[in-house]
C-alpha cells in the first residue's frame, strides 16, 4: 500500500508513490468533477483520489465495469469534445464460458464507454457491438460504492470521527446510497440504470445480454449527486444531457475570440488551454468564475481567479466580470481572526464540504491571502480599461474603496507604508502570498522569516492597485481622491526601492521580516515587480539578466528560487519548481521593460514543455531540474492538472510578445513593437475585441518585426501598430 508523506504545514497535499504514475482522466462541470482511470473506472486503493466529487465531497469512490466477472481489454481512451466527454474503447478478453454459455474468443465484442458530467450528474453510455459470427451470451456488471469522504480526507487529513452511512435503498432500476454527515446534512448518490438490470443490489448491477452477430446492445447509467438544502435538478437522459452540454459549449466558444497559428503543435496547446479554461469555469449567480484546479482546488480562490482573469482578459472579459462580482459579494465586512478576515479584505478560498461546514477546516470562507485584495483592485481597473464598462465599475466602487481602506489600515498595521501579513487564525496559513508553503520565505542562511512579513511582489500589486484606482476615481468624478492615490503610489515606489533593493543579489529581496530585515534571497517574486511596474528601470534590467541566468532559468522556465540558494530543491512545491503562471507574469514584466526577446524565450520554453505533458496540458507546476538533451521536464507528483492560471499562461505570454492591448467598449487594438518567436510564422486572431465590436487580424513574423494585416473590421474598431 502506498504511504502518505506529510511535511510541515497541515494543508500540504499528501503524495503517494504508487498512485502518482498514471495520470487520471479528468472531467469537470460546475461544482462537480470526476477522475477515472483509463478504463473509465474509479478504483480507490488506500488513499487514492479517483472518484466522482461534488462540492468537495466524494459521492462515488468505486465503480468498475466487468464482462463475465473480469475487466475488458483496454484499447484506448481520450477526453473529447473540448474536455466534455470521456470516451473509452475496449474489447472482450478470451472468455471460457460455462455450462449455459459458450466460450467467446477475444475481440469479438467491442465495448464502448462514454462518460459526461452535466448538472451535478455523471451520465454514462455503454455500447456493446458484436463482430463475431456466432450468437454471444455475456454477463455485464457494474460494481459501485460511495464513501462520502471530504476532499481534505483524500488529501491526507485524519478525522477523529465521521458521520454515518445510511441503509441503501434499492428499487428495480436504481440504488440510492446515503450518508448523514456531522453537519446533519444527508448526501445521496443516486444510481439509475436503463434498461433495468437483470439483478441489482446495493453494490452491483448485473445485465445478462444476448447478442446476435452484428447486433448492438446499449446500457445507460446516471449517477446523481444530491445534498439536503440544495435545489434538486431535473433528471435528464444521456442524450438530453449530451445535447445541452454541446449547446452550452458552442455558445461559450462563439462568445470568445479564436486563435490559430502556422504551427499545429501550438494550435494543440492553444486548444487544450481554451478547453481547460472552459471546463474549469463555473457559472455562479455572480457570473463566470474559473475554479483554480482539479482535484485539490476545484473551488473559488481569490488570487487564482484574479490572475487567471488578468492573463486572459484581452481575449475574454466575462471571466474578469464574474470574478469581480463574486469577490465583491464575498468581501469581508468584519474582523474575524478565526478566518483571518478584516473589513474590506478579499476572499482567499471558499469551501462547501462537510468539514468546512463543521469548521474542521478553516476554509468555509477563509481570507488568509495578503495579495488578493490589491489584486482585486488591479483587476477592476484592468477590466474597465479593457471594456469601458463604467456602469459595472460604478456598482463595484464601494467594494474597491473598502479594499483600499483595508490596504492602508489592516494591511499596514505598523504604518511603515508596506503591506504585511501575520496569520491570526490558529488553523490558517502561515505564509499568505502566492507561495504559501510554510517554508517559502526565508533568509540567506535558510532561517525562516518571522511575521509580520512584507513580500516584494505585494508592494508592486499595491502600487499598481493605487494607480488603477486613481484612474477609476477620475472616471467616476473624484479628482481629489485620484490625485491622492497617485501621490501615494509614487511615494510607495520610492520607499520600496530604498527598502527592498539588495545589491548582494542584484535583485529585490524576497521580503522584509518582522524586524524589517531584508530576506536576501533571489526569487521569481522579483519578476512580479516588473509586471506591476514598481521596479526601477535600471533595477529591472539587472533582475531580467539574473532571471535568465542558468541558476534561475532551467531551460524549461524560471525557477521560483535559484539553484544553489538555501532551501533550494527542484522537487519542492515553491522552493525551486517552475510554475507556468509565474513565468507568464514575468514574461509580461520583461516586455514592459523592453526585454521582449526574453519574454519570447519564456514563451518558447513553456511551449517546449507543453509538448511533453499529457494532452499538451500545462500542470500547476513541474520540477525545476535543468533541461537535458532528449528528456522532458519532470512532473511534480501532486500538481493539479488542469489548473486555471497555468491554462491561461499561454494567453498572457502571447500578449507580452505581441505588445497587445485592447482598450475600450468600441475597442482600440494596439500592438506595441509586436514580436513572434521562431516557431510561429503567423497567427490569426478572429473576433479580437469580442463580445463587442471586433476585428480579425493576421500577424506574420519577419526577421525583426511582425506584419499586421486587418482581415476584417467592424466600423467602430481602431487598430494601431506602434513601432
Amino acid at each position: 500500500m502506498a504511504s502518505k508523506i506529510q511535511i510541515g504545514d497541515k494543508w500540504y497535499v499528501a503524495a503517494t508513490s504508487a498512485l502518482a504514475q498514471e495520470q487520471p482522466q479528468v472531467l469537470k462541470n460546475d461544482h462537480t468533477f470526476a477522475m477515472f482511470d483509463r478504463f473509465g473506472d474509479a478504483q480507490v486503493l488506500g488513499p487514492g483520489k479517483e472518484g466522482l466529487y461534488h462540492n468537495d465531497t466524494r459521492y462515488l469512490s468505486h465503480q468498475e465495469f466487468l464482462i463475465d466477472g473480469v475487466r475488458p481489454l483496454h484499447l484506448g481512451s481520450s477526453v473529447e469534445e473540448a474536455n466534455s466527454l470521456l470516451a473509452i474503447d475496449m474489447m472482450n478478453p478470451d472468455l471460457p464460458g460455462d455450462g449455459e454459455r459458450p466460450p467467446l474468443p477475444k475481440g469479438e465484442l467491442h465495448l464502448f464507454r462514454a462518460k459526461l458530467l452535466w448538472r451535478g450528474a455523471c451520465h454514462e453510455h455503454v455500447r456493446v457491438s458484436h463482430h463475431g459470427s456466432e450468437p454471444a451470451q455475456v454477463r455485464l456488471e457494474f460494481t459501485f460504492e460511495a464513501d462520502f469522504v471530504d476532499l481534505f480526507e483524500v488529501r491526507g487529513m485524519q478525522r477523529e470521527r465521521r458521520g454515518e452511512l445510511l441503509a441503501p435503498q434499492v428499487t428495480g432500476d436504481s440504488v440510492v446510497l446515503s450518508y448523514r454527515g456531522l453537519d446533519d446534512r444527508v448526501r445521496r448518490t443516486c444510481i439509475r440504470f436503463t434498461p433495468a438490470p437483470s439483478m441489482l443490489d446495493a453494490r452491483r448491477a448485473t445485465f445478462d445480454v444476448e447478442l446476435a452477430p452484428g447486433a448492438e446492445h446499449h446500457l445507460y447509467c446516471t449517477i446523481t449527486c444530491e445534498c439536503e438544502g440544495q435545489a434538486s435538478r431535473p433528471q435528464l437522459s444521456y442524450s438530453a444531457a449530451l445535447r445541452e452540454n454541446a449547446a452550452a459549449r458552442q455558445e461559450w466558444f462563439e462568445g470568445h475570440c479564436q486563435l490559430h497559428t502556422s504551427n499545429p503543435l501550438v494550435n494543440l496547446w492553444l486548444r487544450r488551454s481554451v478547453a481547460d479554461l472552459a471546463m474549469l469555469t463555473t457559472h455562479l449567480p455572480t457570473g463566470a468564475y474559473p475554479f483554480a484546479g482539479v482535484p485539490w482546488y476545484s473551488t473559488t480562490f481569490g488570487r487564482d481567479g484574479i490572475i487567471t482573469a488578468l492573463e486572459s482578459l484581452w481575449a475574454d472579459t466575462s471571466m474578469a466580470r464574474g470574478v469581480l462580482g463574486f469577490l465583491a459579494e464575498t468581501q469581508a465586512s468584519e474582523v474575524d481572526p478565526q478566518n483571518d478576515a478584516e473589513p474590506g479584505k478579499i476572499l482567499h478560498e471558499a469551501r462547501h464540504s462537510e468539514m468546512a461546514l463543521t469548521r474542521e477546516i478553516p476554509f468555509g470562507r477563509y481570507y488568509g491571502s495578503v495579495d488578493a485584495t490589491p489584486l482585486f483592485v488591479v483587476l477592476a481597473a484592468a477590466y474597465w480599461r479593457r471594456t469601458g464598462d463604467t456602469e459595472f465599475v460604478r456598482r463595484l466602487w464601494p467594494n474597491i474603496v473598502r479594499a483600499l481602506e483595508w490596504i492602508d489600515r489592516y494591511g499596514d498595521t505598523d504604518g511603515d507604508g508596506f503591506v504585511e501579513y501575520a496569520r491570526r487564525s490558529k488553523e490558517g496559513l502561515v505564509q499568505q502570498g502566492w507561495k504559501d508553503s510554510h517554508d517559502s520565505v526565508f533568509h540567506a542562511d535558510g532561517q525562516l522569516a518571522q511575521a509580520p512579513i512584507a513580500l516584494c511582489e505585494v508592494q508592486g500589486y499595491v502600487y499598481e492597485a493605487k494607480l488603477g484606482a486613481a484612474e477609476l476615481a477620475r472616471e467616476l468624478g473624484d479628482p481629489q481622491l485620484a490625485e491622492r492615490l497617485g501621490r501615494e503610489a509614487g511615494q510607495l515606489r520610492e520607499r520600496f526601492h530604498a527598502a527592498f533593493w539588495c545589491e548582494e543579489i542584484a535583485s529585490y529581496a524576497i521580503a522584509l521580516d518582522g524586524e524589517k530585515r531584508q530576506c536576501k534571497v533571489g526569487s521569481s517574486n522579483a519578476g512580479h515587480t516588473l509586471w506591476s511596474g514598481i521596479a526601477a528601470s535600471d533595477h529591472a534590467q539587472r533582475i531580467v539578466d539574473g532571471l535568465m541566468a542558468p541558476h534561475f532559468f532551467s531551460g524549461w522556465g524560471i525557477r521560483t528560487i535559484p539553484a544553489g540558494a538555501p532551501r533550494y530543491n527542484p522537487m519542492s512545491y515553491h522552493n525551486g519548481s517552475i510554475w507556468p503562471h509565474d513565468n507568464a507574469l514575468i514574461a509580461a514584466g520583461m516586455a514592459r521593460y523592453g526585454r521582449t526577446e526574453n519574454a519570447m524565450q519564456l514563451l518558447a520554453s513553456t511551449f517546449d514543455a507543453s509538448l511533453h505533458f499529457d494532452a499538451h496540458r500545462l500542470p500547476e507546476l513541474f520540477c525545476g531540474f535543468p533541461r537535458r538533451a532528449g528528456a522532458g521536464p519532470t512532473l511534480y507528483p501532486v500538481a493539479c492538472a488542469p489548473q486555471a492560471w497555468a491554462a491561461a499562461a499561454v494567453f498572457g505570454m502571447l500578449q507580452a510578445c505581441l505588445g497587445l492591448e485592447v482598450v475600450g467598449e468600441a475597442p482600440q487594438i494596439v500592438l506595441r513593437a509586436p514580436r513572434l518567436p521562431q516557431f510561429i510564422d503567423w497567427i490569426r486572431i478572429t473576433r479580437l475585441g469580442a463580445p463587442g465590436p471586433s476585428v480579425d487580424v493576421l500577424l506574420t513574423r519577419h526577421e525583426r518585426s511582425v506584419g499586421v494585416e486587418v482581415v476584417r473590421k467592424d466600423p467602430a474598431v481602431q487598430v494601431m501598430v506602434v513601432a
